[in-house]
């Protein structure tokens, strides 16, 4: 076996795209509306709905990948390098499931989602920077994105310098072997 599952890259790539949306929706955009503004509030409403479903396609991706064949590691010719891969992987899921925590840590601790799913007319924070959760929340964000700085990178070692084609692992295709 030389592919992962179709419905593991399915969801590679649909959960890659949505996390990156997320990433540029939650930094700069909300960051740029003011808490007073009314628009804020559907914008976050958006970006808590998004990040959920990012964090439920994480777990539907974590459970077929834990119960599919998927091909043998990838050897990047050198343990260390062999490690990292393994540990940045491990790393994503685990910042990717802190960062929907973290939200929910806001939403609970603004009492936001009262004021986007239940109706009620209570105005947001004047800012969200004294609740814990929303330091948390940058900082994981950050995190990530260095993760994924990583992860693109090693794809280019493997495309451009070992030369092993091992992104058609994670692309549709015939499975051979």
């Amino acid at each position: 076996m030389n592919r992962y599952h179709p419905l593991l890259v399915t969801l590679h790539w649909l959960v890659a795209i949505m996390i990156l949306i997320s990433l540029v929706v939650g930094g700069p955009m909300l960051a740029d509306i003011k808490n007073s503004d009314p628009q804020k509030i559907s914008v976050l409403t958006g970006h808590m709905i998004w990040g959920m479903c990012i964090g439920g396609l994480m777990l539907a991706r974590l459970a077929i990948r834990v119960f599919t064949r998927k091909p043998p590691n990838a050897d990047a010719g050198h343990s260390t390098l062999d490690f990292g891969a393994r540990v940045t992987h491990a790393a994503l899921y685990l910042l990717v499931f802190a960062m929907v925590a973290s939200g929910l840590g806001i939403a609970f601790s603004a009492d936001i989602i009262a004021v986007a799913f239940g109706g009620s007319d209570a105005p947001l924070p004047a800012s969200f920077n004294d609740i814990s959760a929303r330091t948390a929340h940058g900082i994981i964000a950050t995190l990530i994105l260095l993760l994924v700085a990583l992860h693109v990178l090693g794809w280019a070692y493997h495309q451009f310098v070992r030369k092993d084609r091992l992104i058609s692992r994670m692309w549709f295709g015939r499975k051979a072997g």
